[in-house]
């Protein structure tokens, strides 16, 4: 049973452009503008119509952007709850000027050990995460810790909750790793992995949802019984301004928004593809996190109820729970 039927969250690229080199990320390879504060109002209009409660600003890392306090500050202005990770190199720089701006403030921190970190990420970045936390800690800004799981960094994990997280009462979200296109993510995640992810969900101030590990037992999405739900659940814009579909790890294809978002999105060339959705030949086996998070909380199934109970979790926990109340 859909329980709601209008797009929820807005993945908002604001440069494909990164100073690290992750090898489990091909967005920094992509040549990139960056979006401008004029067509973001624009855009920020048109979603707020359309009933997307969350925009993350993304990247590429959102902080290279010039304009990001600006940025942040016009979403609060139209009600948007926000979301922005980053690596943590240029937050110190931008800390005071985006207090209190972001509502969920993520940063990635994959390995306990500096080396191992800095060699994930492709440039030396641990000791400025560990800045940051001390920076927002002082700016009474409550970061979560985002910790991609590796089949060779599982061990790491009770390091980075005993000694990083728990000090600070951070809360710690895990996110298993997902392939995509010709990324290499190293081999999948095993059962017993996600048997140690599912005991870890259990544990105080950390947040993974449930339902990634079900879909992964599952084999994945499945194009014959989509769960999938990314193009109707999940509006992604490029730094182009272009309204990229189904997701923008597939982006099959590409609209010009040109100012005109509500009405591009209902219109039939876009919902033709919005209803192919979980179904493309790429969609077969696809866990991809971001889409599936949405996915999972609009649909009455196995899944959302796998989820609800970690979502709530972070929701109360972070205080969000009250503004993120949707109506179908």
């Amino acid at each position: 049973m859909r329980l709601i039927r209008h797009p929820i969250l807005c993945n908002y690229y604001v440069t494909y452009r990164c100073n690290a080199k992750c090898g489990f990320c091909d967005i920094w390879e992509r040549p990139s503008p960056y979006i401008t504060l004029e067509t973001a109002e624009s855009n920020f209009r048109d979603l707020k119509k359309l009933g997307v409660k969350v925009i993350d600003f993304t990247g590429g890392e959102p902080l290279l952007h010039r304009r990001i306090d600006e940025l942040l500050q016009l979403a609060k202005e139209f009600g948007f709850i926000t979301t922005l990770t980053t690596n943590g190199l240029l937050y110190p720089k931008w800390a005071s000027r985006i207090k209190g701006k972001v509502d969920m403030l993520h940063f990635s921190l994959d390995s306990s050990e500096r080396e191992k970190h800095d060699e994930m990420r492709g440039v030396a970045c641990y000791d400025k995460v560990l800045e940051s936390i001390r920076i927002a800690r002082d700016l009474g800004e409550r970061p979560d810790i985002l910790f991609t799981v590796f089949e060779d960094n599982l061990d790491e994990i009770e390091e980075v909750y005993q000694e990083i997280t728990l000090p600070d009462n951070l809360i710690l979200i895990l996110n298993p790793v997902f392939g995509y296109n010709d990324v290499t993510t190293g081999s999948s995640l095993s059962n017993d992995t996600l048997k140690s992810l599912i005991k870890w969900s259990r544990k105080k101030l950390v947040y993974l949802n449930e339902g990634f590990i079900a879909l992964r037992r599952d084999g994945g999405n499945h194009v014959d019984r989509p769960v999938c739900k990314a193009a109707s659940t999940t509006l992604v814009i490029s730094p182009e301004n272009k309204l990229v579909l189904p997701c923008y790890h597939l982006g099959e294809k590409e609209f010009p928004i040109d100012n005109q978002l509500f009405d591009l999105y209902h219109s039939p060339e876009v919902q033709k593809v919005v209803a192919l959705e979980g179904r493309m030949p790429a969609c077969e086996g696809c866990v991809i996190n971001c889409y599936m998070q949405p996915s999972f909380a609009v649909e009455v199934n196995r899944y959302f109820w796998k989820a609800l109970r970690s979502t709530l979790k972070y929701n109360l926990t972070k205080g969000t729970y009250k503004s993120l109340r949707i109506r179908g």
